[in-house]
């Protein structure tokens, strides 16, 4: 492992900064995203889109903006993406950040002044801020809760994160980057960061580090990312690396959470055959309302009572399906694994 010593010492002043965006049909707010960036990163700021396949007007509107272009000529996920914009990159420090998000006026510099005033720092990550961009209730919650998460979370952190998240350059080649493996936008930054830890380098999350989400969101393609793209291959990652922590998405409260809403689904099941089961729905409801208390109080504060409450059987919905898919991702993982392990019956059968 490249000891921590060994690392360049940067001033203020010395740091270089890369950006590093990906992206692949971005749209409109693929242009606000750069419009950010021209606005507020300083003019020595290197900003480098890898476009990620044939989409012309994604290449076009980097174009427009004055910004180093890559194009590639297939496209294979974010992950190589970031890999061919970093490889390419000038800066001591690359600073990722999604095709879909605007940077604040001092996001540069925080990153800048975060990596100086610690020098044992490999990475770090920021969060969503607490404005999301698009008005309708899923986006507001989705983006609302992950604002939340990051904010109550444990300043060492133990992932990294593609959207707002700053490397040191010599450490992210030493990993190897993103796995490339994954061809969707999906855990490659959780990957990474259980890499970086089990190195042994630091990685921090600087909450005030903020970026403004600028996606819609709807029930299916919040659905689809977060059961198929993010909690399944996070089970099988989970398993294979033994790291289940307590903190973001994982923590003791979520967990017991999980178990709790699947007994109030049994218990409204039950209800049909012996009502007694309806004290048992409400105690557990009850309890459930006070274990995640902090996350109401959060949205009562941010978006008044009507708000709230339409937030509640969204949350333990997602508790619902986030354990199905933790449930899935293990079976997966396990049957997976015996598969692997088993001698192969015709090269057996041949000595």
């Amino acid at each position: 492992m490249m000891n921590l010593t060994t690392l360049n010492v940067f001033t203020l002043t010395e740091a270089s900064i890369s950006v590093v965006i990906p992206v692949y049909k971005g749209g409109e707010n693929f242009r606000r995203c750069l419009l950010s960036l021209t606005q507020y990163a300083p003019a020595s700021t290197e900003i480098i889109v890898v476009v990620d396949g044939d989409d012309h007007e994604s290449w076009r509107s980097a174009q427009e903006f004055g910004v180093k272009v890559l194009k590639l000529t297939t496209n294979a996920g974010p992950a190589r993406a970031r890999n061919i914009g970093a490889r390419a990159a000038t800066g001591d420090i690359i600073f990722f950040i999604d095709a879909d998000v605007a940077i604040s006026k001092e996001a540069v510099s925080q990153v800048r002044k975060a990596f100086r005033s610690d020098q044992s720092l490999a990475a770090l990550i920021g969060s969503y801020d607490d404005a999301p961009a698009e008005s309708n209730f899923l986006s507001q919650y989705k983006n609302l809760f992950h604002h939340y998460t990051h904010q109550t979370a444990r300043e060492e952190a133990f992932t990294f994160w593609g959207a707002c998240g700053a490397i040191r350059r010599e450490v992210f080649l030493f990993v190897g980057g993103f796995d490339e493996s994954y061809r969707k936008p999906c855990i490659e930054d959780i990957e990474l960061g259980y890499r970086l830890r089990q190195s042994g380098y630091k990685l921090r999350l600087c909450k005030d580090l903020l970026v403004k989400h600028l996606k819609r969101w709807d029930t299916v393609s919040l659905l689809r990312a977060e059961f198929f793209y993010r909690a399944l291959p996070w089970t099988e990652l989970i398993w294979r690396e033994q790291q289940l922590q307590n903190d973001l998405n994982l923590g003791v409260s979520s967990r017991l959470s999980v178990i709790l809403v699947y007994c109030l689904a049994g218990a409204l099941i039950g209800i049909a055959w012996w009502i007694g089961f309806s004290a048992v729905a409400a105690a557990l409801s009850l309890l459930l309302l006070v274990i995640n208390f902090p996350v109401y109080r959060f949205f009562l504060h941010k978006r008044g009572f009507w708000f709230t409450l339409r937030v509640i059987p969204w949350h333990w919905f997602y508790f619902l399906y986030g354990g199905l898919a933790f449930a899935i991702g293990t079976v997966q993982y396990l049957f997976s694994s015996w598969f692997s392990s088993r001698p192969n019956v015709s090269t057996a059968s041949s000595k």
